[in-house]
Protein backbone atom coordinates (compact mmCIF):
# COMPACT_ATOMS: atom_id res chain seq x y z
CA UNK A 1 0.00 0.00 0.00
CA UNK A 2 1.19 3.61 -1.13
CA UNK A 3 2.39 5.08 1.98
CA UNK A 4 2.20 8.47 0.81
CA UNK A 5 -1.24 9.81 1.14
CA UNK A 6 -2.86 11.97 3.58
CA UNK A 7 -2.42 11.80 7.54
CA UNK A 8 -5.46 11.98 9.53
CA UNK A 9 -6.59 13.35 12.95
CA UNK A 10 -10.17 12.87 13.49
CA UNK A 11 -11.77 14.95 16.23
CA UNK A 12 -14.87 14.04 17.73
CA UNK A 13 -17.22 16.59 20.08
CA UNK A 14 -19.23 14.52 22.42
CA UNK A 15 -22.20 15.28 24.80
CA UNK A 16 -23.53 12.13 27.44
CA UNK A 17 -22.96 10.03 24.60
CA UNK A 18 -21.54 6.90 26.37
CA UNK A 19 -23.83 4.43 24.34
CA UNK A 20 -22.93 5.55 20.87
CA UNK A 21 -19.18 5.93 22.40
CA UNK A 22 -19.29 2.10 23.31
CA UNK A 23 -20.72 0.90 20.58
CA UNK A 24 -19.37 2.94 17.53
CA UNK A 25 -16.13 4.49 18.61
CA UNK A 26 -14.25 0.88 18.04
CA UNK A 27 -14.96 1.15 13.80
CA UNK A 28 -13.00 4.28 13.83
CA UNK A 29 -10.22 3.30 15.92
CA UNK A 30 -9.60 0.16 13.45
CA UNK A 31 -9.64 1.28 10.81
CA UNK A 32 -6.99 -0.19 7.48
CA UNK A 33 -5.42 2.96 6.83
CA UNK A 34 -1.46 2.62 7.09
CA UNK A 35 -0.77 6.15 5.90
CA UNK A 36 -1.48 7.49 9.69
CA UNK A 37 -3.97 8.45 11.77
CA UNK A 38 -5.32 9.46 15.37
CA UNK A 39 -8.90 9.73 17.48
CA UNK A 40 -9.13 12.64 19.43
CA UNK A 41 -12.40 12.58 21.30
CA UNK A 42 -13.87 15.99 23.38
CA UNK A 43 -15.82 15.39 25.91
CA UNK A 44 -17.96 18.69 26.42
CA UNK A 45 -18.51 18.04 30.20
CA UNK A 46 -20.77 14.81 29.96
CA UNK A 47 -22.64 14.15 32.82
CA UNK A 48 -23.34 10.04 31.94
CA UNK A 49 -20.33 6.97 31.54
CA UNK A 50 -19.05 8.96 28.49
CA UNK A 51 -15.76 9.64 30.51
CA UNK A 52 -15.36 6.40 31.84
CA UNK A 53 -16.32 4.45 28.65
CA UNK A 54 -13.20 6.99 27.35
CA UNK A 55 -10.99 5.71 29.98
CA UNK A 56 -12.10 2.00 28.98
CA UNK A 57 -11.28 2.12 25.12
CA UNK A 58 -7.99 3.98 25.74
CA UNK A 59 -6.72 0.61 27.06
CA UNK A 60 -7.22 -1.77 24.45
CA UNK A 61 -6.76 1.01 21.32
CA UNK A 62 -3.74 3.30 21.36
CA UNK A 63 -4.48 5.79 18.84
CA UNK A 64 -7.22 7.20 20.89
CA UNK A 65 -6.55 9.96 23.00
CA UNK A 66 -9.23 12.37 24.55
CA UNK A 67 -9.79 15.81 26.62
CA UNK A 68 -12.05 17.30 28.27
CA UNK A 69 -13.87 20.52 27.77
CA UNK A 70 -14.75 22.53 30.95
CA UNK A 71 -18.49 23.84 31.96
CA UNK A 72 -19.95 26.11 28.98
CA UNK A 73 -18.24 30.01 28.87
CA UNK A 74 -21.17 32.05 27.27
CA UNK A 75 -18.63 34.52 26.02
CA UNK A 76 -17.00 31.63 23.38
CA UNK A 77 -18.31 29.16 20.79
CA UNK A 78 -19.05 25.66 22.88
CA UNK A 79 -17.74 23.67 19.05
CA UNK A 80 -15.08 26.09 18.55
CA UNK A 81 -13.26 25.47 21.53
CA UNK A 82 -14.05 21.85 21.96
CA UNK A 83 -12.27 21.59 18.32
CA UNK A 84 -9.49 24.36 19.19
CA UNK A 85 -8.65 21.86 21.94
CA UNK A 86 -8.74 18.87 20.24
CA UNK A 87 -6.77 20.59 17.50
CA UNK A 88 -3.79 21.13 20.07
CA UNK A 89 -3.63 17.35 20.46
CA UNK A 90 -3.91 16.35 17.69
CA UNK A 91 -0.43 15.72 15.62
CA UNK A 92 -1.60 15.19 11.35
CA UNK A 93 -1.79 17.05 8.74
CA UNK A 94 -5.53 17.19 7.84
CA UNK A 95 -8.29 17.21 10.44
CA UNK A 96 -11.37 15.66 10.46
CA UNK A 97 -13.93 17.18 12.46
CA UNK A 98 -16.82 15.00 13.58
CA UNK A 99 -19.54 16.54 15.74
CA UNK A 100 -20.87 13.12 17.15
CA UNK A 101 -20.11 9.17 17.44
CA UNK A 102 -21.92 8.39 14.31
CA UNK A 103 -22.11 4.52 13.45
CA UNK A 104 -19.71 3.49 10.65
CA UNK A 105 -19.81 -0.31 9.36
CA UNK A 106 -16.34 -0.39 6.91
CA UNK A 107 -12.96 -0.50 7.95
CA UNK A 108 -12.04 0.88 4.20
CA UNK A 109 -13.45 4.26 5.46
CA UNK A 110 -10.50 6.77 5.85
CA UNK A 111 -9.00 4.56 2.74
CA UNK A 112 -11.86 5.32 0.77
CA UNK A 113 -12.30 8.61 1.84
CA UNK A 114 -8.29 8.89 0.91
CA UNK A 115 -8.44 7.81 -2.34
CA UNK A 116 -11.29 9.89 -3.39
CA UNK A 117 -10.85 13.56 -1.54
CA UNK A 118 -8.68 16.48 -3.30
CA UNK A 119 -5.84 17.02 -1.37
CA UNK A 120 -5.33 20.10 -3.23
CA UNK A 121 -8.97 21.49 -1.61
CA UNK A 122 -8.16 23.85 1.46
CA UNK A 123 -11.74 22.18 2.81
CA UNK A 124 -14.08 19.27 2.08
CA UNK A 125 -17.95 18.75 3.32
CA UNK A 126 -18.22 15.31 3.89
CA UNK A 127 -22.06 12.97 3.86
CA UNK A 128 -22.56 10.37 5.40
CA UNK A 129 -25.58 8.59 3.21
CA UNK A 130 -27.71 5.13 3.25
CA UNK A 131 -24.93 3.51 0.77
CA UNK A 132 -21.47 5.34 1.51
CA UNK A 133 -20.36 8.71 1.49
CA UNK A 134 -20.13 11.93 -0.47
CA UNK A 135 -17.61 14.65 -0.51
CA UNK A 136 -17.95 18.44 -1.75
CA UNK A 137 -14.36 20.18 -2.19
CA UNK A 138 -13.91 23.26 -1.99
CA UNK A 139 -10.70 25.36 -2.69
CA UNK A 140 -10.55 27.79 -0.19
CA UNK A 141 -12.45 28.00 3.25
CA UNK A 142 -13.59 31.42 2.23
CA UNK A 143 -15.48 29.66 -0.76
CA UNK A 144 -17.25 27.89 1.77
CA UNK A 145 -17.77 30.34 4.36
CA UNK A 146 -22.25 30.95 3.91
CA UNK A 147 -22.71 27.09 3.44
CA UNK A 148 -20.73 26.76 7.08
CA UNK A 149 -22.31 29.57 8.56
CA UNK A 150 -25.66 28.10 7.25
CA UNK A 151 -25.27 25.12 8.33
CA UNK A 152 -23.86 25.45 12.11
CA UNK A 153 -26.52 28.15 12.18
CA UNK A 154 -29.36 25.80 14.49
CA UNK A 155 -27.01 22.54 14.63
CA UNK A 156 -29.09 20.85 16.73
CA UNK A 157 -32.00 21.16 13.59
CA UNK A 158 -28.99 20.15 11.03
CA UNK A 159 -28.59 17.20 13.16
CA UNK A 160 -32.07 16.04 13.28
CA UNK A 161 -33.46 16.56 10.01
CA UNK A 162 -32.06 13.54 7.51
CA UNK A 163 -34.18 13.90 4.85
CA UNK A 164 -32.48 15.64 1.81
CA UNK A 165 -29.24 16.39 3.90
CA UNK A 166 -26.87 16.79 0.63
CA UNK A 167 -29.21 18.36 -1.50
CA UNK A 168 -29.76 21.03 2.19
CA UNK A 169 -25.95 21.49 2.42
CA UNK A 170 -26.29 19.70 5.79
CA UNK A 171 -23.07 17.57 6.02
CA UNK A 172 -21.75 15.34 8.84
CA UNK A 173 -17.70 16.47 8.89
CA UNK A 174 -15.42 18.23 7.42
CA UNK A 175 -12.28 17.55 6.02
CA UNK A 176 -9.64 20.47 6.26
CA UNK A 177 -5.70 21.22 6.19
CA UNK A 178 -4.15 21.86 9.59
CA UNK A 179 -3.10 25.46 8.25
CA UNK A 180 -6.65 26.58 8.21
CA UNK A 181 -8.42 24.92 10.64
CA UNK A 182 -8.41 28.15 12.86
CA UNK A 183 -9.85 30.03 9.63
CA UNK A 184 -12.34 27.65 9.31
CA UNK A 185 -13.39 27.71 13.54
CA UNK A 186 -14.05 31.65 13.45
CA UNK A 187 -16.91 31.16 10.87
CA UNK A 188 -18.47 29.15 13.63
CA UNK A 189 -18.99 32.44 15.79
CA UNK A 190 -20.32 34.39 13.24
CA UNK A 191 -23.64 34.90 11.62
CA UNK A 192 -25.36 35.48 7.96
CA UNK A 193 -27.86 38.17 7.97
CA UNK A 194 -31.70 37.12 7.09
CA UNK A 195 -31.09 38.01 3.20
CA UNK A 196 -27.52 36.34 3.12
CA UNK A 197 -29.08 33.87 4.80
CA UNK A 198 -32.06 33.12 1.82
CA UNK A 199 -29.59 33.09 -0.77
CA UNK A 200 -27.00 30.73 0.34
CA UNK A 201 -29.96 28.51 1.08
CA UNK A 202 -31.19 28.91 -2.52
CA UNK A 203 -27.36 28.95 -3.51
CA UNK A 204 -26.61 25.63 -1.81
CA UNK A 205 -29.23 23.66 -3.27
CA UNK A 206 -29.01 24.69 -6.60
CA UNK A 207 -24.91 24.16 -6.44
CA UNK A 208 -25.69 20.42 -4.74
CA UNK A 209 -28.28 19.48 -7.37
CA UNK A 210 -26.26 20.48 -10.55
CA UNK A 211 -22.93 20.43 -9.88
CA UNK A 212 -20.98 16.70 -9.58
CA UNK A 213 -19.64 15.53 -6.54
CA UNK A 214 -17.66 12.77 -5.28
CA UNK A 215 -19.03 9.69 -3.95
CA UNK A 216 -18.36 6.51 -3.11
CA UNK A 217 -20.17 3.20 -1.66
CA UNK A 218 -19.28 1.93 1.49
CA UNK A 219 -19.20 -2.17 1.81
CA UNK A 220 -19.76 -3.02 5.15
CA UNK A 221 -16.99 -5.39 6.68
CA UNK A 222 -19.67 -7.86 7.44
CA UNK A 223 -20.61 -8.10 3.78
CA UNK A 224 -16.77 -8.58 2.89
CA UNK A 225 -16.52 -11.73 5.39
CA UNK A 226 -19.37 -13.01 3.97
CA UNK A 227 -18.25 -13.15 0.45
CA UNK A 228 -14.62 -14.35 1.57
CA UNK A 229 -16.32 -17.31 2.69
Amino acid sequence: MDKSGPSFSILITVYNQANELRDNLPAYLTQQYEQGYEVIVIDESSSDESPDVLKLLKKDYPRLYSTFLPKPNRQLSRRKLAYNIGLKASHYEWVILLRDCKEITSSQMLQNIADAMDVNAELTLGYFGKKGIRLQAYSSCEEARNHILKAERKLTEVQERKHLGYKMGRYNFIIVHRDHVYELLNYFEQELSFFSLLGTRLSIVWKNMTIPSTSFSLTPDSDQEQEKS
